[in-house]
């Protein structure tokens, strides 16, 4: 098509009503600008798209040229400057429903490779549609919001320093953008507000704006790394979000701690308590805005409205959520005076929820520094425990945990408390008394009696026998109340004779097995000897989760040998107890 071709049709437009041009004029516009873009003629279009004698032309049919417009400045060619003169004179001619209507199916069909790049591209213009439009603008904004996130949830969330300073998908920059993008609309509220009450309209507005928030607090947020002390993009981000909540008057507290039928709203279930733990994590631990959270909520109150939020964060996979939960928790419990916490807490759902999503933390995690902040978490929850519920908790968990590990943490504990208790008469009920009793036969027990796999078993076996040692040395108090003491006796005798026998019956099988593990190695053709054997030697021992069998002959004899040690270190306690029970009784007499 020649000039003189595209000058007749361009006349022709202009002197043509809207309800005469057809469909094919409106993709032959679209055909003609897209052309110059290709051509590499943006200055030409540029010139078409300003010229006063086609502003009728442009407000009509304009809003086609989004699309190449938007495509050609993601290249950022020569003619990106351009391109961005012609979408800004676009965004301010064209009507604004029709630019809407574009801009929302090129966000849709943004391509993969591109998301972070259109958006940056197109986010400035989208603004100024908006804020033209007089009707529906809040139900507008709400669905321009979505669209952006929802395009912004597929960019990977940058893990460490250097990912978020180098921004290679480009998820920082869009976040900065949105932050721009949302303030004319927080100011809005801001200043309508503080005049008076808020229009139907402009508490439309409002609403979709915590929605925007929440969902930015679900993503990227919660999955991001966050520090005080490192001002990163991400960071700033969370401040501008959490400040946007307040400027807005979405109270922290009505989020967090109280629930609604209007909160529900905001976001679906699953998502909405995702939010709300991160909105927690950056007020609690982080302290954004922290100093407009009002004084009135007791620490207990809370750490009890935060027990949801915390195991919202724990239970998950994601290393950054496990950690944002951890160190929730370990800021609730903070403010907490020990030995403060009601036993009468440990009835509700959350209360008992949380210690056990944080056992299965200690136990299942593989990431070391993961397990040693929850070890640390862990024991803080319990200090905060008064002593009928550290009494109540430590039973359920030596009947629920099924872990040594975790079972050694509790008799540990469980000794600290009768060393207490000796100077604290008023705790004497709980573990030196009668109730101390249906703890100590929880604590003095083997799983599964005389066929007890000593070696998994054994750090809870050894604190188990460290506690008795010390109940006998210091039995002076606990002889207060015979029946107690004797009962006491009883139990240990019991404990003490099944241990025997479990080590015995140990000792004889690990011996045995080392015996042929050392004539295997003395045999002329070694490898051949391994391979006959890798299904009979050690076949069923498993000592920490793992098969001896597919360890090293080197290894399997360390091992082995290590049991040995091990288990002749447990009956030297129990005759140490042993010993200490002759020596009290002969001293009595």
């Amino acid at each position: 098509m020649n000039q003189n071709q595209v000058k007749d049709i361009i006349q022709r437009w202009r002197h043509t009503p809207e309800e005469d041009l057809t469909s094919e004029d409106y993709q032959q516009f679209k055909n003609l600008g897209s052309a110059c873009l290709s051509e590499g003629d943006s200055k030409h279009l540029l010139t078409f798209i300003q010229d006063e004698e086609n502003q009728g032309i442009v407000k009509l049919m304009g809003c086609l040229l989004l699309e190449p417009l938007v495509n050609e400045a993601v290249k950022k060619e020569k003619s990106l400057d351009h391109c961005e003169a012609a979408m800004v004179h676009l965004a301010r001619t064209c009507r604004p429903r029709q630019l809407l209507h574009g801009f929302l199916e090129l966000i849709e069909g943004i391509h993969a490779a591109a998301i972070s790049e259109t958006i940056l591209a197109l986010m400035p213009h989208l603004q100024t549609v908006l804020l033209q439009l007089e009707e529906d603008k809040a139900a507008s904004l709400g669905s321009a919001l979505q669209a952006l996130q929802k395009q912004l949830s597929r960019l990977p969330v940058p893990y460490s320093q250097q990912q978020e300073e180098e921004d290679d998908y480009g998820l920082c920059r869009c976040c900065n953008a949105l932050a721009a993008f949302i303030r004319p609309f927080v100011e809005e509220i801001k200043r309508n507000g503080s005049t008076g009450g808020l229009t139907a309209e402009e508490e439309e507005l409002r609403v979709e704006l915590v929605k925007f928030c929440m969902r930015s607090l679900r993503e990227p947020l919660l999955g991001a790394t966050l520090h005080r002390d490192r001002k990163s993009p991400l960071w700033l981000f969370a401040v501008e979000i959490m400040v946007t909540l307040a400027a807005i008057r979405e109270p922290f507290s009505g989020l967090l701690f109280f629930s609604s039928a209007r909160k529900n709203v905001l976001l679906d279930n699953s998502q909405s308590k995702e939010a709300r733990a991160c909105l927690a994590y950056l007020l609690f631990v982080q302290l954004i805005t922290i100093e407009i959270f009002p004084a009135v909520f007791s620490p207990v109150f809370v750490l009890q409205c935060n027990m949801e939020h915390i195991d919202q964060l724990i239970t998950s996979k994601n290393e950054s959520r496990l950690l944002k939960g951890l160190a929730l928790f370990e800021k609730s419990l903070e403010t907490v005076a020990d030995h403060s916490l009601p036993v009468s807490l440990l009835a509700l759902n959350s209360f008992s929820r949380v210690p056990q999503s944080l056992r299965l933390v200690l136990i299942a995690c593989p990431m070391q520094h993961l397990r040693t902040s929850g070890l640390q978490v862990f024991q803080l929850f319990i200090d905060k425990l008064d002593g009928e519920a550290k009494h109540k908790f430590f039973r359920c968990m030596l009947k629920t945990s099924k872990h040594a590990g975790v079972e050694s943490v509790i008799v540990k504990n469980v000794r600290n408390q009768v060393e207490l208790s000796m100077k604290l008469e008023k705790w004497n009920g709980c573990f030196l008394g009668t109730d101390f009793l249906s703890l100590l036969r929880e604590v003095l027990s083997l799983p599964q009696g005389p066929d007890t796999d000593l070696l998994t078993n054994m750090d809870k076996i050894m604190e188990s026998l460290s506690l008795l040692r010390f109940l006998l040395i210091r039995d002076k108090e606990l002889r207060r109340n015979m029946a107690v003491w004797e009962e006491l006796i009883r139990i240990k005798d019991q404990y003490l004779q099944m241990l025997r026998v479990c080590i015995s019956m140990s000792r004889s099988y690990y011996s045995a097995e080392l015996k042929e593990l050392k004539e295997d190695r003395k045999q002329k053709y070694k490898e051949a000897r391994d391979a006959a054997r890798s299904s009979r030697v050690a076949k069923s021992i498993t000592v920490k989760h793992e098969k001896v069998s597919n360890m090293s002959p080197e290894v399997q004899h360390q091992v082995l040998q290590c049991a040995l040690v091990t288990f002749d270190l447990m009956e030297s306690l129990i005759v140490r107890i042993e010993e200490i029970t002759e020596e009290k009784k002969t001293k009595l007499n």
